[in-house]
């Protein structure tokens, strides 16, 4: 088989009518996903910069020429504007701008991947736990759900980090506690379609427990669903961060948070203002490419939006 063939020849069995095995229906669905996904331009520049912020996030050590936290000569190098030896500028304390928001991108994926880890399992356990059991129980997870988002996110998570303590871990926390209820609800809509199908029907019959059929069997079918709402929702976990971060209730000094930046720079937004404004374009550009990731997601991933 010659070399041009042979991608041809992988095309052809991904993509296959009839696979001869699950591990051949699952890469064909999943290459099958990942060409449909290509096919929007914006998901792939959302993933893109998604990409960047990971990369930028995982080198920051390189890529950045000076200490994001050590300043220079307060006398000679205090809020310098942007130049080819300071390509972002300097703030109050003549540290470099550049850097500073580099490794500003490490604290925003902390916090993202952390937030993300956190709020999505326990809002698919409610969820999927509510949808199935019904009755009293599902009232009791509801109520508690409505709660929860009878409240702004950002006035709540205030609330917690008030309690807890300002800090990066503690406001991680705080996002974390905010975040679960929508996916409690997604996951619970889902279950409450799945558990009636015939499908779900033949397990029990196999003599399959309740928290067998949960787990093994409703848990995987609301995931992409949850992949979604999660995706769609890094850019508001994002503002979050940096709105307790502009409040001084996140990161604290001297710690290159991008929301903290932009607090210590609105002192000087009319003359100096590139202080706030390079870490307030990487918040709207790292929020816009997970927007764009995750509608383009959306598109791939929900059947009915794929049907029409």
């Amino acid at each position: 088989m010659t070399d041009m063939a042979q991608p041809q020849h992988w095309r052809a069995w991904l993509l296959s009518d009839r696979p001869a095995s699950r591990r051949q229906a699952r890469l064909g669905r999943a290459y099958a996903g990942w060409q449909r996904f290509t096919t929007n331009k914006l998901a792939m520049v959302g993933l893109a910069i998604v990409l960047g912020l990971v990369l930028v996030a995982a080198f920051a050590n390189v890529i950045a020429p000076y200490s994001p936290v050590e300043g220079g000569d307060l006398r000679t190098e205090r809020l310098l504007p942007p130049s080819a030896a300071h390509l972002f500028g300097t703030d109050d304390q003549a540290r470099d701008i550049f850097s500073r928001v580099v490794y500003g991108s490490r604290i925003t994926l902390f916090v993202v991947v952390l937030v993300a880890i956190i709020a999505a399992p326990i809002g698919l356990v409610v969820g999927t736990v509510a949808g199935y059991a019904g009755g009293y129980l599902d009232a009791i997870l509801m109520r508690i759900t409505d709660i929860f988002l009878a409240f702004p996110k950002l006035i709540l998570a205030l609330a917690f980090v008030a309690a807890l303590g300002p800090g990066i871990e503690n406001a991680v926390i705080a996002i974390a506690i905010t975040s679960w209820p929508p996916y409690a609800r997604i996951a619970r809509a889902e279950t409450l379609t799945i558990r009636s199908s015939e499908y779900i029907s033949a397990v029990k019959l196999m003599g399959a427990s309740p928290w067998r059929i949960v787990l093994r069997h409703i848990m995987p079918l609301c995931v992409s669903s949850l992949i979604i709402r999660v995706t769609l929702d890094m850019a508001g976990i994002i503002l979050t961060a940096a709105g307790l971060g502009f409040l001084g209730l996140g990161a604290q000094p001297p710690l290159p948070e991008w929301g903290a930046m932009i607090a210590s720079g609105r002192r000087f937004v009319l003359d100096q203002w590139w202080v706030a404004a390079a870490p307030g374009a990487a918040i709207f550009i790292v929020s816009l490419g997970f927007n764009l990731l995750g509608d383009g997601l959306r598109d791939t991933l929900d059947p009915k939006a794929s049907d029409q």
